[in-house]
């Protein structure tokens, strides 16, 4: 709930700091003295549009801070955070604040802060329906949105929904798992015949993973034997034959060694002579060696630049690389096998989408009885509301459809709506469409009594629902929202003795001018200060001794 608010330069509030606690709060004060602008300040925490005009004159920026309380953080609240990457301590309140910053000549400039975080102004705006639920005169949202309708009907029955959208989402599962089998089979039958002729000419080719780089290989040796032969050729015939280099080094070593032992110079020529025909004799076996590794036969080149060439087309045809080949024609076959057995696999997929869809369907239908069942008895607990609020002339009816099943969802196969009818014989309508101000606050209020939901916003605030009426009806509406208030937080803007008597804290706001400079106050008041505001709302501007009377038999009732 609303704990504390903060407003600095907000219009005509300088300053300003109020506390707040459960139950009910009245806020009352003249027409004019600044009632609106608290609203609009608290709209600003609530990601509504910041607006230049706010800010005070005078003043270059404005603020307001709102700090709200749980028991535990509420699960919407906590999901929204999480989004957001906004972390917030175990038991620490929640302190949303808004700074406005009024440019010379130019557009106000806004900073959203989630517990000093900054955030933008959108997210304050998906806090908003957790926070605060606002009914005001010309408030187009909340009850009179029916897009809440059917959430706020489920919570009255107490409907089960979270298993139809369980069973919603196992049923669109199963249809979009059919739909791509379906698919499958139809893309597979289609290239049915391209598929056997590209699998058979896979097949005679017979790829391997590897297999190019081999090939590839062992072509370029060859290539390079073929550039080299006739250097080979020449080389080998220095060293080959009686007259090659290597015979008459030979010769001469056999000549050196029969006079080596005459002088040691000689022993030495032979042994370096020695070396020499060692080291001619190994060069003499690599060039061999070389040559034959690369011998090139012209017609094995040929077979393997044909094998070769043939794969990497293979390759370009199907898109993809020559190790991948082998892979293409496992999914060649999976595809026709899938032409032969995916009639079998579709019809257990349609099978199973079927059995889903039953599933679905007889959970929705009993969902749909109970919101029937909870309509009835919602309209018969409004209906008993409607008079002392003096709606007695008016009728007020919840609409369950039934939804084409193209437009079944997980919520359900009913469109839901809170239709009213303020005069007799008159058609149904939309609750925002024909009931002015002071009856639509009214009749928000008949349905939330009668609603009695928990779960929505942390605090609710009413905006001078009580336009209009006095009296009896005045006393029916403090009554019934001191028992709404009784589980929750309530604020009210009230106009209404009968209303402000019923509060547990007094709020007055009034406006105060010194000289050219004209300024809105808030005071919480007590005991003496609630008679005296409540005899002012009843006499008017001269407080008569009558009317604190009457003020003390108000407070005396409640």
């Amino acid at each position: 709930m609303l704990t504390r608010l903060a407003i600095r330069n907000i219009v005509l509030i300088e300053a300003l700091d109020l506390e707040f606690s459960g139950g009910l709060g009245v806020l009352t004060g003249e027409t004019g003295a600044g009632k609106s602008i608290l609203l609009d300040a608290l709209g600003l925490v609530l990601g509504n549009r910041a607006d230049g005009g706010l800010v005070r004159a005078g003043a270059d920026k404005a603020s307001v801070a709102a700090s709200f309380e749980f028991r535990g953080l509420p699960e919407g609240i906590a999901a929204v955070l999480e989004q957001a990457e906004v972390e917030i301590e175990p038991g620490e309140p929640l302190i949303v604040r808004r700074q406005l910053k009024a440019d010379d000549g130019g557009p106000v400039t806004s900073r959203a802060f989630v517990n000093d975080q900054p955030v933008g102004a959108g997210l304050l705006r998906e806090l908003a329906p957790f926070l605060v639920e606002l009914h005001g005169q010309h408030d187009d949202r909340g009850l009179v949105n029916p897009r809440g309708h059917r959430v706020l009907l489920d919570r009255y029955a107490r409907a089960d929904v979270a298993a139809v959208e369980t069973a919603w989402r196992t049923w669109r599962l199963a249809e979009d798992r059919l739909a791509v089998a379906r698919g499958r089979v139809a893309q597979a039958a289609a290239d049915q015949d391209l598929l056997l002729a590209h699998l058979a000419e896979l097949s005679a080719l017979v790829p391997e993973v590897g297999e190019e780089d081999a090939l590839a290989s062992a072509r370029a040796a060859m290539q390079k034997g073929e550039r080299l032969t006739e250097d080979l050729g020449a080389l080998q015939h220095l060293w080959a034959g009686s007259d090659s280099a290597l015979a008459t080094l030979r010769a001469a070593a056999r000549r050196l060694d029969r006079i080596a032992a005459e002088h040691p110079l000689l022993a030495e020529a032979l042994a370096a002579l020695d070396r020499a025909v060692i080291e001619a004799g190994e060069a003499e076996d690599r060039l061999a060696r070389a040559a034959e590794a690369l011998a090139h036969d012209p017609q094995a080149l040929d077979r393997i630049e044909t094998r070769l060439f043939d794969l990497r087309a293979a390759a370009r045809k199907h898109g993809c690389a020559v190790d991948e080949l082998p892979d293409r024609m496992l999914a060649m076959r999976a595809a026709l096998d899938a032409i032969e057995g995916g009639e079998a696999e579709i019809a257990g997929l349609e099978k199973a989408a079927h059995e889903a869809q039953l599933d679905y369907q007889a959970r929705a239908e009993c969902l749909s009885g109970q919101r029937a069942d909870a309509a009835r008895r919602l309209d018969a607990a409004v209906a008993a509301e409607l008079a002392p609020l003096k709606l007695d002339a008016a009728k007020f009816r919840t609409a369950v459809v039934r939804l084409p099943e193209d437009r079944w969802g997980p919520g359900g196969i009913d469109a839901l709506e809170f239709l009213i009818s303020t005069n007799p014989g008159a058609d149904f309508a939309p609750l925002g469409k024909i009931a002015s101000g002071g009856e639509l606050s009214r009749f928000i209020l008949a349905l939330k009594v009668a609603l009695a939901e928990e779960g929505g916003a942390a605090t609710v605030i009413f905006d001078e629902i009580d336009r209009g009426v006095g009296g009896a009806v005045a006393s029916a509406i403090g009554e019934r929202l001191e028992r709404l208030a009784s589980t929750g937080q309530l604020l009210a803007v009230t106009h209404s003795p009968q209303v402000a008597a019923r509060g547990g804290l007094h709020y007055m706001i009034e406006k105060s001018s010194e000289g050219v400079v004209t300024r809105t106050s808030v005071a919480l008041l007590d005991a003496a200060g609630r008679q005296e505001e409540i005899a002012r709302m009843l006499s008017g501007a001269q407080v008569t001794p009558e009317a604190r009377a009457q003020a003390d038999r108000l407070l005396e009732r409640v």
